[in-house]
């Protein structure tokens, strides 16, 4: 009979040690895994040796003594010095996220939240155990980690190696949370259907189609266009087409097109808005058939659930907190969750990140990208298409003007998948756009009650619920807000495009929410002022199918009156660009000469500073040896204030998910089914909800604050949504009955 194991990862209750997980057995299969994850990009061999190190330290006599009860030990620190001692510079690209896979990544040299990097090689340790060396096969040199296929970019080394860094981080982290849940009972998910699969559902979709108009055959010209050019080299595309023209089909035709040319593995469909990722999944699904509703096909992932602080950096607590890994076919998600997760520091929110490596990147509405972080933005997206076989496509109504020289450090070789865009932007001309200059509340409620199908889309949420209640005793009265959960929302618009179908009266006030992915095709639009990007988005709900003349087709562009609801100041500047560029582009305000004069004056006119507010890039290279990556974390956020979320379980289906979680020892695939009905608000404002116990958290004792719920679901309205102020939120007094 073979010796039982000395040394174990994972226990389990069985004090005989039966069946608990040996370590050489785990360490070797996040090896294993983190490898394969890491092939795509060419560092298998060094992912391989980081996976073997990440758990070195549990060759203590005193983590050993820690399955059994004894205290915490630190068992991350040890590998980390042995990556670092051994294998020079590529040793410290792993041993940053072997420290770190349980806390976080670090920065390299000053203190942060959590020690700094070179502080926690400098620690006493436990003595490690000389067994490894005969348990494992690490790599003898610096020598067996070299890359393969590596392209360095001169002007930004450094850049580059934080981004590897985190790709290596991520492949460790997800091999080590996969082995875990494995070992802890975790069922194996089933393969999703291939993309070829689901390439065949959608051509059945796409050939049910017919054509009744020009503006049909207008979209079947862009369609077959596009897909032209799938076999085409990996890199940067750009789809320029204006709205109404059918681009969220076509994209997902190329992409799957051009992931099966070149043996890609996933479409990432990156949206503005986390108001409209259900619109477009809901897309997806419809076009994919039956395929489109099966698990690990498509995954919403709208908003992060607040990792809980409280929860103890072990093997199972990591199993208790709600991430996800993008291991779909197609991945619906927003720009913040995208980008935020490409310059984040945590595990959860890193574990998905070598899963955009070998993709193909729809990035939709590009111009939406926040101009304070805008050369970050370029710089990371340049670096996924130089070295991470990932293809980027640029999809949008108004290209902003992204391209190098005139943009430095812009994407250079970007390839046109749109059959002669300023030729589209004059067929799909479908509105005529008017300026109003100032108009007051009483002015625009009269124009929603003189017309019988009206859109009126305003800059902020307390203006559109002032507008809405000065209307819902109209016929047909709705209202968007982001303060309804998902399935609320999308329950709205389903109301309001059988209305529009039916010609029954529809008057819907929204926020600019419904500018971007939401097909809806009103004859009259009313849109507060903003800049021509969000003029042409709201004039895409006009006349989108192109059934009405161009004379009838009116969008107001107009000025709020009242001072309360003055948009910021970002967006005022903006406002003020699109009215210098209408004083000469007046005649045509949408054509393509206004929107690339607007995006260059956006872009071009402002310096490095305006567009990497932080000196994100900056200071990555001057600083060399820091690896600042707790900083850039805390520097790179879309959002100021992260909104917190909080589930309204207001039906029997989000009842039932919050009544499992409740008795639920692991998240599972709960917090993914829960997305729909989170509502997000200011921190302060939940601190309120909490302090009067309308919000409390569900099964706190295993999951921390991580989820909060709804309790007081008065306060939720079936017009309003939640009905709290957005930024302050309720008075106390207002919620003690």
């Amino acid at each position: 009979m073979a010796d039982s194991p000395r040394f174990y990862a994972h226990s389990t209750k069985n004090a005989d040690r039966s069946d608990w997980q040996p370590l050489a057995v785990h360490l070797n299969s996040v090896a294993d895994q983190a490898a394969k994850f890491a092939r795509t990009f060419g560092f298998e061999e060094l992912a391989r040796a980081a996976g073997l190190l990440h758990d070195l330290g549990k060759y203590t006599v005193e983590f050993q003594r820690r399955l059994v009860d004894g205290p915490r030990v630190d068992h991350a620190t040890w590998g980390a010095k042995i990556a670092s001692e051994r294998y020079g510079l590529p040793g410290r690209f792993i041993a940053f996220g072997i420290a770190g896979h349980h806390a976080g990544l670090a920065n390299g040299r000053d203190p942060g939240k959590r020690t700094a990097f070179d502080e926690r090689l400098k620690a006493r340790l436990p003595k490690l155990l000389p067994d490894f060396e005969q348990e494992l096969t690490l790599p003898a040199s610096a020598a067996e980690l070299q890359p393969s296929g590596w392209r360095p970019a001169i002007a930004r080394p450094f850049f580059q190696y934080s981004l590897l860094t985190r790709m290596l981080f991520s492949c460790v982290v997800d091999g080590d949370y996969l082995d875990t849940a494995r070992f802890y009972g975790r069922k194996e998910d089933e393969p999703p259907p291939s993309l070829e699969e689901l390439r065949t559902e959608l051509d059945k979709h796409l050939a049910r189609f017919t054509i009744k108009n020009p503006i049909d055959a207008t979209r079947a010209d862009i369609l077959t266009h596009a897909r032209e050019r799938a076999r085409e080299a990996t890199g940067t595309f750009s789809l320029t087409v204006p709205t109404g023209g059918g681009k969220t089909l076509t994209s997902l035709a190329f992409a799957l097109d051009h992931a099966i040319a070149h043996q890609l593995d996933r479409v990432i469909y990156v949206i503005p808005f986390t108001s409209i990722v259900e619109q477009n999944a809901a897309v997806f699904r419809k076009a994919l058939g039956e395929l489109g509703k099966l698990d690990g096909v498509i995954v919403e992932h709208h908003s992060a659930y607040t990792e809980p602080g409280e929860l103890e950096h072990t093997s199972i607590a990591k199993l208790r907190i709600a991430t996800e890994n993008w291991d779909a076919r197609i991945i619906v998600t927003t720009s913040v969750q995208f980008f935020e997760s490409l310059y984040a520091a945590r595990p959860s929110k890193c574990r998905k990140l070598h899963n955009i490596a070998n993709s193909v990147v729809i990035l939709d509405e590009a111009q939406a990208l926040p101009l304070r972080l805008l050369r970050p933005c370029v710089a990371v997206l340049d670096e996924l298409t130089l070295n991470y076989r990932t293809s980027i496509v640029l999809c949008t109504a108004t290209q902003p003007a992204l391209n190098a020289p005139q943009f430095d450090g812009g994407f250079t070789n970007v390839r046109e998948l749109a059959p002669d865009p300023q030729r589209l932007f004059h067929t799909l001309a479908r509105v005529r756009v008017e300026i109003a200059g100032l108009l007051d509340d009483e002015q625009l409620t009269q124009r929603m009650r003189d017309h019988d199908q009206v859109l009126c889309i305003v800059n902020n949420r307390r203006h559109a619920q002032a507008l809405f209640e000065s209307i819902k005793d109209e016929p047909g009265a709705r209202h968007l807000t982001t303060m309804m959960h998902a399935k609320h929302r999308t329950r709205v618009l389903g109301e309001v495009r059988q209305r529009l179908k039916d010609r029954k009266t529809c008057r819907l006030v929204s926020t600019s929410l419904i500018e971007a992915g939401v097909d809806v095709d009103f004859p009259h639009v009313l849109r507060a002022e903003a800049g021509i990007d969000s003029i042409a988005q709201a004039a895409g709900r006009c006349n989108r199918e192109g059934e009405r003349s161009r004379d009838d087709s009116v969008v107001t562009v107009f000025s709020p009156a009242n001072s309360d609801w003055q948009p910021p100041q970002e967006l005022e500047a903006l406002a003020d660009r699109a009215r210098e560029v209408w004083r000469k582009h007046g005649h045509d305000p949408l054509s393509l000469a206004a929107i690339e004069q607007y995006f260059g004056d956006v872009y071009w006119r402002k310096g490095h500073a305006e567009l990497d507010e932080h000196n994100l890039l900056g200071y990555i290279e001057d600083d060399r040896d820091a690896f600042a990556f707790e900083r850039m974390e805390n520097d790179f956020r879309m959002i100021d204030n992260a909104d917190m979320p909080i589930i309204v379980a207001d039906d029997v289906e989000s009842k039932g998910l919050v009544a499992e979680l409740r008795k639920a020892k692991q998240c599972g695939d709960l917090p993914r089914k829960l997305q729909p009905y989170l509502v997000q608000v200011r921190p302060k404002v939940l601190m309120r909800l909490v302090a009067t116990g309308a919000v409390q958290p569900v099964n706190k004792d295993v999951f921390g604050t991580q989820f909060m719920e709804l309790i007081r679901l008065d306060l939720y309205d079936p017009n309003c949504g939640l009905k709290v102020d957005a930024d302050n939120g309720p008075s106390i007094d207002s919620l003690i009955q």
